[in-house]
């Protein structure tokens, strides 16, 4: 939804994790938990190697990219700082993601769960210690306690140790075996090739996806800027809630696509169905209650990140619109879990090309440019664009193909 330099390398992360949850659950859900095993080390060893070749496309292109985005030195330099260390710390990163998938696809849930409770409350601990000169609203009998002062490299510096630690703890509960599959260290420095294909080729689709979402993403907000910076402000703090809403659909789109997989793996279609609709319904539900509670306390909602009336009020306008929307988005995650869960990936990169260069664009462009007629205009495009991605994705799984696709 926004538009971020430093997530383009996230798109190689994105082809490997997709295709890892299909190839881990349906592994699992086939009872070998050996092939289990390997397609987890695997992951884990290929992600990393990915990670230097993203590292080193980052390093290359991370200053044209801020230039183009800032002309502004602290800016600037407050981008470079966060951007480098993020960069050099990519094969950690995304490696801490694959052992967090792999225990949810093998039915483990809990123990991601609590790892993610205690790295965001370090996180939480960290950056107020390593950004400021002194720690805000604590004091030591009275006395101010110092901080180090790094600003936003200390920031950056704070989610990167952070990851550190939840890959550590992950990656021993992996090798310890103290969840369902047990790693062996030794085997994560041989590849395979045949898993390694796969684990490029099942999520390539959403890799293209993702890169079609960022360069359509990008326009839209070219376009937002056009009304001006009130709306591009209203519009960043929109993003950020609409961000948070997004949470329990990722939760049940993960949660679905894994026992999806695994019902595949066992060649039990007919929960995998059940699966994919309870998914739908429960998204579904959880996004009307959200929309209920947004549409009646937007403007509350906008009021927590900036006191300006009239950012308040353009970003009040968004949240009635955009978060509504997202019970169409609830459906394409709940549907979309057929896809994730069986490897076959592409109606993803399908639905949202047609979405987004066949409606959002062009009604885009056209209310904004030649009618010049008001931001609800683009809204509208929006919305429209977010009804045919839905659709189209709805379209596919009635087709049926995702039945037959063993990985």
């Amino acid at each position: 939804m926004g538009c971020d330099p430093f997530s383009k390398p996230y798109v190689f992360n994105d082809i490997i994790g997709t295709s890892s949850i299909s190839l881990i659950s349906q592994s699992y859900g086939q009872g070998d938990l050996n092939k289990t095993a390997r397609v987890v080390e695997q992951t884990i060893t290929f992600k990393g190697l990915i990670a230097l070749v993203a590292g080193a496309f980052m390093l290359l292109f991370l200053e044209p990219l801020t230039r183009f985005f800032t002309d502004d030195p602290t800016t600037f330099k407050a981008a470079m700082d966060y951007g480098y260390i993020r960069t050099f710390f990519l094969p950690i990163m995304f490696s801490s993601y694959t052992v967090n998938t792999a225990m949810r696809c093998i039915g483990d849930s809990k123990k991601p769960l609590y790892l993610m409770i205690v790295v965001s409350v370090l996180n939480i601990v960290l950056d107020p210690i390593l950004m400021f000169d002194t720690i805000p609203y604590v004091t030591f009998f009275g006395s101010p306690i110092p901080g180090f002062g790094m600003g936003v490299f200390g920031a950056a510096l704070a989610t990167v140790i952070s990851s550190v630690v939840a890959f550590l703890i992950a990656f021993w509960i992996l090798l310890t075996g103290k969840t369902y599959v047990t790693i062996e260290w030794r085997k994560l420095f041989v590849l395979d090739k045949e898993i390694d294909k796969k684990l490029i080729t099942i999520g390539l689709p959403s890799g293209f996806e993702g890169l079609n979402r960022n360069l359509a993403n990008f326009i839209l907000f070219k376009l937002i800027a056009f009304y001006g910076t009130p709306y591009v402000a209203a519009y960043g703090i929109v993003i950020r809630l609409v961000d948070l809403c997004f949470m329990p659909l990722m939760g049940l789109n993960m949660g679905g696509s894994s026992i999806v997989g695994q019902n595949l793996g066992a060649e039990n279609l007919d929960r995998a169905k059940k699966t994919i609709h309870a998914s739908a319904r429960l998204g579904i539900g959880v996004m009307i209650l959200i929309s209920i509670g947004s549409f009646l306390n937007a403007e509350e909602m906008v009021s927590w990140f900036i006191k300006d009336l009239a950012v308040i009020e353009i970003g009040a306008t968004i949240v009635k619109w955009l978060i509504p929307s997202m019970i169409l988005l609830a459906m394409l995650f709940g549907y979309g879990t057929a896809f994730s869960g069986s490897g076959y990936n592409t109606p993803f990169f399908i639905a949202s090309v047609v979405s987004r260069w066949a409606v959002l664009i062009p009604i885009g462009l056209f209310t904004t440019y030649f009618l010049k007629g008001g931001f609800t205009g683009l809204l509208v495009a929006y919305i429209l664009s977010e009804l045919v991605d839905m659709a189209v994705i709805l379209f596919y799984y009635r087709n049926g193909s995702w039945q037959s696709r063993r990985i």
